[in-house]
């Protein structure tokens, strides 16, 4: 007889959302969480990004009435807005623990250790178990180079008393051009070091180009197939004050720093940090970020005494979520899958999970998952990418400004757009989305894609008005009317 029927590793959402329900049909559940309550998502990552990026969402909307109504600058407070967030999301891992109380499901604090199959450690204490989930999701990378140790990873930046007056961001994906959106509409800059030739590499590269124009008039200079050699804390007594001038003021090779538009103050950071890339650039400011992605956090768990093996994607599972251990599953960020490493997917799999822990569930299925990238303007991708659409002649790609038909009923937000993918039979198969209420957008085109609604059907229906999704969906029915 086991002490349980399941242990969770790990507490976010890919873990209590399901967890819960398997409590209610009454299996007995352990919760194991070295942490906060909740994970990434709610203490560090999600939660906070949204809490911090709302203010500057605001301003760059009411930018957008600049001699239309707009009367002067907002600015925002960095400190009270830190302290708003601190207050907020300090609440959240008490909040979970007295849900997983009331959910009756048990916890045990610290790092939990797989020892055998049926037996998970946790500080010297042995629990067995009937199964085991691995919820342990992702850790920030952090680049072994030298001087790593003067890096900050995204859970340093969204906790920072002060937002820094010119950042190094060490990435391209979406914690470095979000972040990169906060600094611009904050109004400081940032050089942003990306190891390949673009940003945002899965979302629809146009719409990533136009956030990335605006990004560079806001003072954000971006450095393209850069690798990163060193990160050195700057004292006044050696530093290069010419060589770093030099580079401030673009002369070197890379034609990112030649950017006439560019405004970046042509100061050394003395108390600061500079960057050496390997093409021999050096960049210099007062706050370095690695934003090169997130591994899966599997050290210690444990999973060689049981013969598995894990790469930075994660461990392997099969359509299941089974691991090679047949008891053994992993769910969330940490389940190596081929699927979108997503909070949303992570709740999917949990889900999934209260069945298939009771009985074989059968296969895992995904619906289309909708991605956004949090910068201003938002992109969005859901379903079928316009790149594949455009090398298939099955598909075809149907652009929408929508922005330029609602402007003078709504937000004047003149540039969004989207572009919608249609198969051969004119069903809705995907949607690439560039607008300041992109998720929303997003949101309703994986509800369209989901459930096969027709363009006919959509024509017959009536929308409130005025809203964005409405113009979205008015304008469909010149795909459904014009073939």
């Amino acid at each position: 007889m086991y002490d349980y029927d399941v242990i969770y590793i790990g507490s976010g959402n890919a873990a209590w959302q399901g967890g819960r329900f398997l409590r209610k049909a009454g299996m007995k559940i352990l919760i194991i969480e070295e942490s906060l309550y909740g994970g990434t998502c709610a203490n560090r990552g999600c939660n906070s990004k949204a809490l911090l990026d709302a203010p500057y969402e605001l301003k760059a909307a009411f930018d957008n009435f600049e001699g239309k109504g707009k009367s002067e600058d907002i600015e925002v407070d960095w400190t009270s807005l830190m302290e708003f967030k601190r207050m907020r999301i300090a609440n959240m891992a008490p909040f979970l623990d007295n849900k997983f109380k009331e959910y009756g499901l048990d916890v045990a604090d610290g790092k939990g250790k797989i020892i055998d199959k049926h037996t998970v450690e946790v500080k010297n204490k042995k629990y067995t178990t009937d199964k085991i989930v691995i919820a342990t999701g992702l850790k920030p990378v952090i680049p072994d180079i030298k001087g790593s140790e003067y890096l900050h990873d995204s859970t340093d930046y969204l906790d920072v008393e002060h937002l820094p007056e010119h950042a190094i961001i060490i990435g391209g994906g979406f914690v470095g051009m979000e972040f990169a959106s906060i600094l611009a509409e904050a109004g400081h800059s940032a050089d942003v070091i990306i190891r390949s030739d673009m940003a945002l590499k899965h979302f629809h590269q146009p719409y990533v180009q136009n956030v990335i124009e605006i990004l560079k008039r806001k003072n954000i200079r971006f450095h393209f197939n850069e690798t990163v050699l060193e990160v050195i804390k700057n004292h006044d007594e050696d530093m290069n004050y010419e060589k770093v001038l030099n580079v401030e003021n673009g002369l070197n090779t890379d034609d990112e720093f030649k950017d006439p538009e560019a405004k970046i103050d042509n100061k050394p950071y003395e108390n600061g940090f500079t960057v050496k890339c390997k093409s021999g650039i050096e960049l210099t400011g007062d706050y370095v970020v690695a934003a090169m992605g997130r591994e899966a956090n599997l050290e210690g768990v444990g999973l060689e005494n049981v013969g598995l093996e894990y790469t930075k994607n994660g461990v392997k599972v099969n359509d299941h979520l089974q691991t090679e251990v047949p008891n053994i599953y992993a769910a969330g960020d940490v389940a190596d899958t081929g699927i979108a490493k997503l909070v949303t997917v992570a709740i999917h799999h949990s889900k999934y999970l209260i069945k298939e822990l009771q009985e074989d569930a059968g296969p895992i299925t995904y619906p289309v998952v909708p991605a956004v990238a949090y910068t201003i303007p938002r992109i969005a991708t859901v379903g079928v990418p316009a790149y594949k659409a455009l090398e298939n002649d099955e598909y075809t790609v149907h652009r929408i400004q929508y922005g330029k038909s609602y402007s003078l009923e709504l937000k004047n937000d003149t540039t969004a757009e989207l572009k919608v993918v249609v198969d051969k039979d004119l069903n809705i198969v995907g949607a690439e989305i560039y607008a300041a209420d992109g998720e929303n957008v997003a949101n309703m085109f994986a509800f369209i894609i989901n459930h096969n609604i027709t363009l006919e059907e959509l024509d017959y229906m009536i929308y409130a008005f005025p809203s964005s999704s409405a113009v979205c969906l008015y304008k469909l029915h010149n795909i459904h009317y014009d073939l």
